[in-house]
This record gives structure tokens, sequence and C-alpha cells, in this order.
């Protein structure tokens, strides 16, 4: 029977019950339990669950369940101001697990949030990492060659900021003896760092086929021979090193750079035994003289041989990137019917609002995607790309161009400002070189996409996406006035000296005098796409401006808010979704986009949520802590929802 038809029936007769009296049962109506062992739900990061119990017709009734703090609002007030809470929990083997930005490990009890274990790596919180104090997640792995209950039969995996990787029993949260030394492993061991926080990793790492694999994040814009962005690989019971990947190494000709690291988190693929990767730009971000050429495997998204680390596929996404427009999200795997033919895809947002689509065994586009022209002219010793990839669907998710006449502002005074900026700048659309007089990117470094990636619900071949939409104005600046740059900088002005290049960066969001950005709103959207047509079903204002300006959001309806963390959606068919600059959880409906329920926060959800059914009952559950970047309220809570027991 068609599920359509069901569900539009469903529809009518809640209409026809609620209007004679008979309002559904908002309790909870207990249902087989479910779990989230990953990340992102499944190892190819769906973000999708079958929880049924939360649903469009009763969401309203949610209410908090339960919360637990880290504790780290009190234990670490100084280093909090430079983090981040955007860890996503899994519930795997009956327990809860959460980190916080320090890399503390919890399992909680999943009824009511109590610690049942904790595992503290006691990093240095005096280090400045580029990326601020920031954790996403632990992976979860069941050694398939243990005795079941033995210790470390389960484990968790735990990479942290100072690039550690730890392996805790999943049990009582005891360093695993036999992987490492004393269960931990030094990804970084013999790379030479210039300062303790130039690297960090700040993504979960993955783990199949007994290899765990970890990524790294690299610090922006500091100089031309940045350190090796290169993925390695350790066994997942001894420890010991399997492979590395450096997506440089591919490059022809050779060129002088770094980074190209993958900072995202990565999918996998048990059955085919893929590990997929989202990697980044090569350095230094906004000059790239002397790395001419395709920069290899930067800029892509890549499938190896989780076992050998050996090369399957490659697929560029930017060629020769001067934007700092890295792939900054999760790579979701899932079948795709395009145009009725279902396929084993790869769905990879951008930064540039763009989503690709990509054949899982071949990397060949299952979405055409077309070289079209961009703008040229670039700094001196620069050689641009004459074009960059665009997928033919769907459409960008994210405006790309500006004209002084669109510039935005609350007041006559405010909009001239914002006017007077664009029209002093060189834009001529996406991709853009950067350029002495200052180039208007757009959309900026944040996104588009970001590190939230999507969520797909692959029973109604429907993706949905979030996105932020704000300009930067990026300024080369010639290395001998660097000096005299940072002391004429402004506090909302990044100037980074890309060292060994002939030209430092200055970076800034184009904002008015009232904190607003200058480009026109929906400053943050959640869109919904049917992958069988590329067609956009819906998008509607993701966020307020309520915790940004308090009462504005009264005078700003409709602009929605830039946001930082990701969707998921359930087989009710609700989208669930934090990431806004204000303190809210939402649940959208899935099928037309409407919100339905928002749920207040203690401070900014700037992560993505997840959900589980544990003995009958579903929960709703996400890490509000705020975010360092996006200025949003600090706290260290883990928040759970539920229906009415």
């Amino acid at each position: 029977m068609n599920r359509s038809f069901l569900y539009s029936f469903g529809a009518v007769m809640l209409l026809v019950l609620t209007g004679c009296g008979l309002a559904p049962d908002i309790h909870a109506v207990t249902e087989a339990d479910k779990e989230w062992p990953f990340y992102g739900s499944d190892e190819g990061g769906q973000r999708f669950s079958a929880a049924g119990q939360v649903t469009p017709q009763n969401v309203r009734a949610l209410k908090v369940a339960w919360t637990f703090s880290t504790g780290d609002l009190a234990s670490k007030s100084d280093a909090i101001k430079r983090a981040a809470f955007e860890d996503t929990p899994i519930m795997a083997g009956g327990r809860l697990y959460v980190e916080s930005p320090f890399n503390e490990v919890f399992a909680l009890d999943p009824a009511t949030g109590k610690t049942l274990w904790r595992f503290d790596p006691a990093i240095d919180t005096s280090v400045r990492y580029g990326e601020g104090f920031t954790a996403r997640g632990v992976a979860y792995w069941r050694d398939p060659a243990a005795n079941p209950g033995a210790p470390c039969a389960e484990r968790i995996f735990m990479a942290a900021n100072d690039r550690r990787l730890f392996a805790l029993d999943a049990a009582s949260g005891r360093r695993c003896a036999g992987f490492g030394q004393d269960g931990v492993v030094d990804t970084a061991a013999g790379i030479h760092l210039n300062t303790p926080g130039e690297m960090q990793i700040t993504s979960l790492p993955v783990v199949a086929r007994g290899v765990v694999v970890v990524g790294s994040g690299v610090a922006d814009n500091q100089r031309l021979k940045e350190v090796s962005g290169a993925v390695r690989a350790f066994d997942a019971v001894t420890g010991r090193p399997r492979w590395s990947f450096d997506p440089l190494a591919s490059a022809n000709p050779p060129i002088v750079a770094g980074a190209a690291n993958v900072w995202a988190p990565m999918s996998t693929d048990e059955k085919r035994g893929l590990v997929i990767l989202p990697t980044t730009s090569p350095s230094p971000d906004f000059w790239g003289g002397m790395r001419k050429g395709d920069d290899g495997d930067a800029d892509s998204v890549v499938a190896l041989n989780i076992e050998t680390g050996q090369r399957v596929w490659g697929f560029k996404t930017v060629h020769h990137d001067v934007w700092d427009y890295d792939n900054p999200a999760q790579p979701t795997l899932g079948m795709v019917a395009w145009h009725g033919v279902l396929q084993p895809a790869v769905l990879q947002p951008t930064k540039q609002g763009l989503l690709f689509t990509l054949n899982r065994d071949t990397g060949k586009p299952v979405i055409p995607v077309e070289e079209r022209p961009v703008p040229q002219g670039a700094a001196p010793g620069e050689v641009l790309s004459p074009t960059q990839p665009f997928p033919t669907a769907p459409r960008a998710l994210a405006p790309s161009t500006i004209r002084p006449q669109d510039a935005y502002g609350v007041f006559p005074w405010d909009k001239a400002l914002c006017r007077k900026v664009i029209a002093g700048a060189r834009h001529e659309g996406l991709y853009t070189p950067p350029s002495t007089q200052g180039t208007i990117e757009y959309p900026f470094t944040g996104g588009g996409s970001n590190w939230g990636g999507l969520a797909f619900d692959a029973t109604r071949q429907v993706a949905y996406v979030n996105t932020s939409s704000a300009m930067h104005l990026v300024t080369l600046i010639p290395t001998d006035r660097l000096k005299a740059a940072r002391a004429a900088a402004g506090p909302d002005q990044e100037i980074s000296p890309q060292a060994g290049a002939p030209f430092g960066v200055r970076r800034e969001l184009l904002r008015s005098k009232t904190g607003l950005p200058c480009n026109p709103p929906p400053w943050g959207q959640l869109h919904a796409i049917d992958m069988r047509t590329g067609r956009i079903l819906w998008e509607v204002p993701l966020g307020t401006t309520q915790d940004l300006a308090p009462g504005s959001q009264f005078l700003l309806r409709g602009t929605g808010a830039p946001n930082f963390g990701g969707p998921m959606t359930t087989a009710s068919g609700l989208v669930f979704i934090g990431a806004a600059l204000d303190n809210y959880l939402r649940a959208f409906d899935g099928a037309t986009g409407r919100e339905l329920w928002r749920g207040r926060l203690p401070a900014g959800g700037q992560a993505t949520p997840m959900t589980y059914v544990w003995k009958g009952r579903q929960y709703v559950v996400i890490a509000a802590g705020g975010h360092s970047k996006a200025d949003t309220k600090r706290g260290d809570q883990l928040v759970a929802f539920a229906l009415p027991q």
C-alpha cells in the first residue's frame, strides 16, 4: 500500500479527532529500544533514527526529562571562554557516552543522565588552539574476536585536542592496557610543531574492520609550508600504526604546502571496506602561488581502503583553493534514487552552499557536475583555475552574489555604511579571488554548510541541510605592511601572517554598526531536498536574533540566524535541529518545513542532536554549552527531552 497515502490519511484522521475533541494521547507509547551507536547514527552519517514515538502530532508535549553537567563551567571557568561544546553523544551497549570540549568522557544512564563512569585525559588548558577547545564525539567499537564481557571487548575511542588517541573500556572507562602505551597513542609522533596548538583533533576517530582512523585540524593562514595534514590509521586492538595518507602526495607537479587535512568527521563503509575523507585546503588558505595546479587530493572527497590506506577514488570539489572553501562536513552515505535509479552514493555539502552527490564505488557524480568559468585576475604570483565544479542539482543553497544596493541595514545610516563597504570591495560572484583591494567572499568561510552536515531519510529520499549566509571581506596585505595592519586592526578583524608568502591576510565579517550582517536575510535556513529530482521541497528561516540582541526578534521576523551544528531526522517525519545562535532546540515537520516545537536550552545549542529509545521511551538529546567563536552563552549541560510518561 502507498505509504504517502497512509501518511496523508493519518493526518486527516488527526484533524478529525482533534476537531471532535478527541486529541491524540501525548504520553509516551512504548516502542522497541533503538540505539544511536555512531556519531551520525550509522557509520555513513545519515543522522536518521527509526524511532517513531515522538511524532508531528505529539511533539509539542516534549519536556525536559533530565539534564547532565560536565562540571566545566565551574572547574574550567577561564578555559571555557575558548571552548565549543559541539558533541553529539552516542548510545550503544546500554550506555550513553558524551565528551566535553576538554575531552573528558562520561558514560551515563540513558534513562536518568546519572554518571556511570568518567575519564579525564587531563589536557593542558593553557594551550592556545586555533579552534579553541572543541570535541565532537567518540567512537564505539565491539571487538569481534574478544569474549563478550571481557575487559575492552567493547571500546570507546577518543581523540583529544592534544593529538592523543585513547582506547577505553566501554563498561568501566579504564584505559585498554594493550592499546599503545597504557591505552594511548600519540598520533602526531615524529611531527615537528612550531607551536603546541598548531595541530589538534576536533572530530572523532572512526573504526571499521579492526582499524581506527584519525584526522586532524591545522591552524589556518599561519605559514606557507604548514605541517602535514596526513590521515593516520592504527590497529584497533594494539594501537600499532597501520598506514598514513597525505592528500598532497598526489600533487603533480609537487607543491610547496602543508595542511590539506581532514578536520571534519569521516564516514566508513564496513561492507566495502572504505573510509571516506572530506579533505581541506592546502596552506596558506588565501594565496597559492607556490602550489600551482590542482593541489592533489586537497579539497576533495576521497575513498581509501580502510585496511591498507590505498586510494580507491577521489573527487575534487574545488580546484586550487584560495578561499578556504574546504570540505567541512561528514560525507553522508546512502542509497540515492536519482531519476529512479538506485545507487550507493556519497552526499557532500560544502561551504559554498553546494551539494555534490557521488557514486560510492567510483567517485563519479550521480547528479551531473559541470565545469563553469569563474572570475580571474588573481594577485601577483597566483595562477587560478579557469573553472570550478558545480552540481546541476540541487541549485545552490546559499546566495553568492551581492550589489551595493542590496545592502541590509535596520536604519538608513546602517544600510549606507554597508553599501559603502560593498561598493569599495571587489566582488564578481562566487570564487572571486582574494585581492589587495579587499574581496567579498560570499558565502563566508563559515558556510553555506559547515561541520554539522546533513540528515538523510532514505525511505522518503529527502536530505535536510542547514546553511548560514554571511560575508567575509578578505584583504591580502603585503608582508612589509603586516605590522602596521596588526597595529590598526579592529576587534572583529583577524590578521594572519601566511609566513613565506608575499601576502598576509585580513579577514573580517561584514556587519553593520548594529552587529547585523550587511547581506540581506535570511541569515540561516533549513532546506529539504528531494534526492530523486534535486528539487528543493522547502526552505525556511532557522533561528532568531533573540539571544544575539534581546527583543530584536519582534522587529526582525523571519531573518533566521547563522548556525553551527546539524539536523537529525526520524521515521515519524520530524527534523530536529539546534545550531542557530539562539538557545533553542527545534522540531520541524519534515513534509512541510513548519516549525512544530522549540525547547529552551540553558546555553547555546551549537551542536547536532541525537535520539534513542531506552526501556520503551524515546529521548531527544543535545549538548548545550555554547560556542566561543559564535559568542553564544556558555554552559556545560546535556539536555534530554521526552514525552510525559
